[in-house]
């Protein structure tokens, strides 16, 4: 992994010398002879040509999924493992320019459960229905403050002419016993245009299987603790959309759509904690076995928008609305046995908790084009939301209850300007908002005191783009975003375990970050590389506090985290052979946190990276290598460093019938290790301890699409709709 920036540049100074020689060839082998008259007839011509697949503008890089021969068989994950700045791990993890810091977009605006549900979606849906896949690198002022690095947009096959319905089904196995079901059906009659698509994942116990252990010392008791835990979540997850748009003329476009998805896990575990003294010296020690009797989870949202575009080319005005619901029910159950002098008086707890999230948002977009190479886009945009959370605790065997109520709501107003200048080689753009923030909390079983605060936001953009040749452009960056903390961070409701206290801070603010990038793009028909520095840092921002009472962690939030990082991304695509394509994507990065009250630092060197090798075989056979994993430490907030791990992943595939529309692939992901391991280490604060975990890695999968009628069309959208992606530590934390 150390070398694959040194193979980089290697394969790219091998390419562009193959590319010189064999252009030196031709040169040298060709004939100039006026005289000549050719008398033979040739058999035949063939002529090859292929598509760019990658595009670079302003504040995206696109890939050409219909441009790949490989899309008509291949799933939309399979795509992303080839896309600029997109990685994806042996787990089915994907990272934006190395980091989970994004949101996902659907033919141009905000989809909340494709973003919750990349993973499952993504896995199960064929690339063929894609049109292309773009990372909006440097969004405008219409969407950058809303908190996240990047923008992950998949354009979805477009066209107006359709006879009949068409579509897709897929299913896939796994030997850890994971079925995966999709289908899509759509269909026009008249101006109407609906699209309907359904799929269904199952985990089971074997799949999810994880294994945790963790080695932590007390400083100021000196006293060592060891705990042990196994445990699975099987379950199930089901996720839905349908879209639907009407053609009211030429210039008029109404569309809408209502989707999201539902799962319910049966979580399962055994585990066993002691505790000891300097002198080696059992203090005590227990068993628990935990169970969430019911846990579910479940999101839906619902967009409705409508587009005129006037006789002026280019010009186009947009009204949105979109509701987006989340709940989640949570009942946990814990039972303590084999205690030994144990410092807590219950047998028992049962945990419940009940979060609601509301939100509506309403949104007016203008863009005008204001003469040859200039263009205007004006825009406001209000937003309600609201969360809600109930959460009690019974402790067996004492009349200890905790009953614990909060409210909060958060309405934000937004207005924004961006303009957009094109001449010849160079392109710019430059954009300001502003936000108005006002947010309210409320305790309405009577514990606390109601509070609300009002915030300001200013947030400028800027980008300048030069086109250095056909191939090469040159492209320097300067953003802002907003991250606004969610429910469960802002919760003030404290969760209680032997061995930890847990609550949020209702006090939380927004905070800021900023970034800086430098990005060299070199495109051509077999060879792409791309070289990309830059530079983020933010103050205030939200942050884990964790701090030690005995031998008791007790956790809260606050805007203490001080952060800066400097990274370096590379991208190379290389087809030196027909059939052959090399692709090597990997992030350097330093990154340093920095509580400056407390003094804690945690920092270091570490590199994601990604090698993917397809090869076209005999018998129509494709085969796919991939490798993927980090090396170095990569501080986690300000106490945890993370270490290096790795995986990989082969598959084979052959596709039947006409038009490639049966295909069948065989894969099969880290078949040497049974387990995938992941260290991490506390550094800072009043304990250190080590921790290692191991989840479920070799599997074995079968998986089959069928694509059947035509894909010339599929449901429109409005080219601009409504994103709100300014929330972190919401319902579900990992989201």
């Amino acid at each position: 992994m150390r070398y694959i920036g040194i193979i980089s540049l290697s394969l790219l100074l091998a390419a562009r010398a193959g590319e010189a020689t064999a252009q030196t060839k031709a040169d040298s082998t060709s004939i100039k002879n006026d005289s000549v008259t050719w008398s033979k007839e040739l058999d035949g011509i063939e002529v090859k040509a292929q598509r760019q697949l990658i595009k670079q503008e302003i504040d995206r890089i696109g890939y050409d999924v219909q441009a790949d021969e490989e899309s008509k068989t291949q799933t939309v994950m399979d795509m992303l493992r080839k896309v600029p700045m997109v990685t994806v791990d042996g787990q089915d993890n994907i990272l934006v320019k190395g980091n989970s810091s994004y949101k996902i977009y659907k033919n141009g605006h905000y989809d909340p459960s494709l973003s919750k549900n990349a993973k499952e979606t993504f896995k199960s849906m064929p690339a063929s229905m894609v049109k292309r896949i773009e990372v909006i690198t440097d969004p405008g002022a219409r969407e950058d403050a809303e908190g996240v690095d990047a923008i992950l947009n998949i354009v979805m096959v477009d066209g107006s002419k359709m006879q009949g319905m068409t579509g897709v089904v897929s299913a896939a196995y796994t030997s850890l016993n994971h079925p995966n079901f999709y289908t899509s059906f759509t269909g026009q009659m008249g101006k109407l245009l609906t699209s309907v698509e359904y799929g269904y994942g199952g985990m089971s116990s074997r799949e999810t299987e994880s294994i945790n252990d963790t080695d932590r010392k007390y400083l100021n008791t000196g006293n060592r603790m060891l705990a042990h835990s196994n445990g699975t979540n099987p379950g199930a997850i089901h996720y839905a959309d349908i879209n639907a748009s009407y053609d009211i003329d030429s210039l008029n476009l109404l569309s809408a759509s209502f989707g999201g998805y539902f799962y319910k896990l049966n979580v399962q575990g055994d585990g066993s904690t002691s505790m000891s003294n300097s002198s080696n010296e059992t203090l005590y020690r227990f068993n628990n076995h935990y169970w969430m009797p019911g846990y579910s989870h479940q999101s839906w949202d619902g967009r409705l928008d409508y587009e005129h575009r006037t006789r002026r080319k280019g010009e186009r005005f947009t009204l949105s609305y979109m509701l987006a619901l989340t709940r989640q029910h949570t009942d946990q159950e814990n039972i303590y046995s084999d205690v030994v002098n144990a410092p807590f008086p219950y047998t028992g707890s049962l945990q419940t908790e009940r979060e609601r999230f509301t939100e509506h948002t309403f949104q007016a977009d203008w863009l005008r084009p204001l003469g040859k190479g200039h263009q205007l886009e004006i825009g406001t945009k209000y937003i309600d939301r609201n969360n809600n959370s109930h959460n009690t605790q019974d402790f067996y065997g004492t009349n200890i209850v905790t009953d614990d109520d909060f409210k909060h709501t958060t309405r934000v107003i937004a207005a924004y300007a961006d303009y957009i200048y094109n001449h010849e080689d160079w392109s710019a753009r430059a954009g300001l908002r502003y936000e108005h923030s006002y947010m309210r909390g409320e305790y309405p079983d009577g514990k606390g005191e109601s509070y609300d605060k009002h915030l300001g936001d200013w947030v400028p953009q800027a980008t300048l783009k030069y086109q250095m040749t056909d191939a090469q452009s040159l492209k320097f960056n300067y953003t802002t975003s907003i991250n606004r903390p969610g429910i469960s961070y802002l919760n003030p409701a404290v969760v209680t375990s032997p061995m930890t206290v847990q609550q949020g801070n209702p006090n939380l603010v927004s905070s800021h970050t900023q970034r800086i990038s430098l990005v060299y793009s070199y495109i051509l028909p077999k060879l792409t590389f791309q070289f990309a520095p830059a530079y983020n840092f933010s103050s205030g921002g939200i942050s884990s506090v964790q701090t030690a009472k005995g031998d008791v962690r007790y956790t809260t939030y606050d805007n203490i985290l001080r952060y800066r990082r400097f990274s370096v991304e590379q991208y190379v695509q290389w087809k030196p052979f027909d059939g052959t394509t090399l692709i090597i994507n990997n992030n350097l990065r330093y990154e340093h946190n920095e509580n400056p009250n407390l003094g804690y630092r945690t920092y270091g060197w570490s590199d994601i990276g990604y090698i993917h090798l397809t090869q076209m075989l005999p018998w129509k056979l494709r085969l796919y290598l991939s490798f993927n994993g980090k090396i170095g430490h990569s501080p986690s907030g300000i106490y945890y460093m993370q270490h290096s791990w790795y995986n990989y992943y082969a598959s084979l595939q052959r596709s039947f019938l006409k038009d490639d529309r049966l295909t069948v692939r065989l894969g099969t992901n880290s078949p040497i290790d049974k387990y995938m391991t992941s260290e991490a280490e506390t550094v800072n604060g009043d304990y250190r301890d080590y921790q290692k975990s191991w989840n479920r890695a070799r599997c074995f999968t079968l998986s089959l699409t069928w694509r059947f009628g035509s894909l010339k069309a599929s449901v429109k959208k409005t080219e601009h709709s409504i994103d709100n992606d300014d929330v972190v530590g919401g319902i579900s934390k990992g989201q």
